[in-house]
């Protein structure tokens, strides 16, 4: 497998800030969706990045203080549970992903986007299904989305205890859907999510 096929036929093209771009938490029942942009050292490879569902926690978070010390350049940005509920998940995780793109410190010239639908962005720009297994650059951003909405579900845990978020991070659980049986939503919880569970 190239881990740099994706890259090297955009630098091909002459692009040469190519950034790969990741979400994390369109699934869970609480919290934001969380997307990451980041870019490369032409030809650069981190040992040890993969799909950030392959890794294990502690892996990840190891590997996101390597990428953000490599990186020529990367962005974190989130929807918000309100923006969620308003504009969809689907529409937030655009959002989120265009948030993050345009928020590189040092701008992008092509944007190679994991999944199969494009957000609205002022630069050249593919989809990659599957990316994160593909494009170093999504695996990558996968890896900061991942690590930042896990943090951020950490501090939510401490705020509400009862709903254990740092032991699922929001999905959908039987010890979540229990807690939520139990306790009712709380401000984290996407209301539309939750139809189904609450009855």
């Amino acid at each position: 497998m190239n881990w740099l096929e994706y890259e090297n036929e955009a630098y091909a093209k002459g692009y040469t800030q190519i950034c790969g771009v990741d979400e994390a938490g369109r699934g869970p029942l609480a919290g934001p969706v969380c997307a990451a942009a980041v870019i490369l050292p032409k030809g650069k490879l981190i040992e040890g990045v993969n799909d950030s569902k392959k890794l294990t926690e502690k892996k990840r978070e190891a590997l996101f203080e390597v990428i953000k010390a490599e990186a020529v350049s990367y962005a974190i940005a989130f929807a918000t549970v309100e923006e969620i509920e308003e504009l969809n998940i689907l529409n937030a995780t655009m959002l989120a992903m265009k948030r993050a793109v345009e928020s590189l410190p040092q701008q992008a010239d092509y944007a190679m986007i994991d999944g199969n639908r494009l957000p609205d962005l002022m630069i050249d720009c593919e989809t990659i299904v599957k990316g994160d297994a593909k494009s170093h650059s999504i695996a990558c951003a996968s890896i900061l989305a991942k690590v930042s909405r896990d943090r951020l579900l950490y501090e939510y845990a401490k705020e509400y205890p009862q709903y254990h978020f740092d032991k699922h991070k929001g999905y959908g659980t039987k010890l979540h859907v229990e807690a939520l049986r139990t306790y009712g939503p709380c401000p984290v919880h996407r209301m539309s999510f939750l139809k189904k569970i609450l009855k």
